[in-house]
């Protein structure tokens, strides 16, 4: 089973029942991966499996509950970076913290790798989102447009998870988040010069291969196919 995960940097008594056991079970799924024990999660949270089911209603409930958590701190924290109201400033910020964010980074590792329904469904939840939090950046004028923003969005998401699977350090049934935020920050600084240079320079030096693929498929009927990019 493993040992029992580091408390979470959020004080207990700041949390409710409820909240304070879901934390505890992202945790804990995020160490040893989605089919940990409800009497694992239940010791962390300091309660009783039974209440466990009196709160989540069943270990479904408590997926359910731990993956709308999750994903709104995805989203919260993308949209603060993207958005007009962070700018740099918020994304330095967030690089500082970077450690903050293992057990949300092994809890994304540990549903991609269970599979099924579930995964599917969290990664389609993760790019609605992104669908979302890169239309608002777009208004703020931090992100261009898209002739497809959903098939972007997804492209995104897919890039960003597949290099997860590669690289995090979860190949053993055990997660040590006690290591897993010093990976976080090295494997950040490795990636985030050669991101935003993608992201900011096009790796393309001009239009050539974009212009020719439009043209070959103009006779298909795409959703905004002809964005406004000034």
């Amino acid at each position: 089973m493993g040992s029992t995960p580091s408390a979470a940097p959020r004080p207990s008594a700041d949390l409710t029942t409820r909240a304070r056991t879901r934390d505890a079970a992202v945790r804990r799924f995020a160490a040893d991966g989605m089919a940990a024990p409800l009497r694992a999660i239940a010791s962390d949270a300091g309660v009783s499996a039974g209440l466990i089911l009196h709160h989540f209603g069943s270990r479904a409930g408590l997926r359910q509950a731990c993956d709308e958590h999750v994903l709104a701190e995805i989203r919260r924290n993308k949209a603060t970076v993207l958005g007009a109201a962070g700018g740099p400033g918020a994304f330095l910020v967030q690089l500082a913290q970077v450690e903050g964010y293992a057990p949300l980074v092994g809890y994304v590792l540990r549903c991609l790798q269970g599979g099924g329904p579930e995964s599917a469904r969290f990664v389609d939840h993760l790019v609605e989102d992104a669908v979302g939090y890169l239309r608002e950046a777009e208004e703020a004028g931090t992100v261009r447009p898209s002739r497809d923003p959903e098939a972007r969005a997804r492209l995104l998401a897919e890039q960003a998870l597949g290099a997860l699977l590669l690289q995090l350090p979860a190949r053993q049934d055990h997660l040590d988040l006690d290591e897993l935020p010093a990976w976080l920050r090295a494997y950040s600084e490795r990636i985030v010069l050669p991101l935003l240079e993608l992201y900011t320079e096009p790796l393309l030096a001009d239009s050539t291969l974009l212009d020719a693929y439009l043209s070959a498929r103009a006779g298909t009927t795409v959703p905004g196919d002809s964005p406004d990019r000034s």
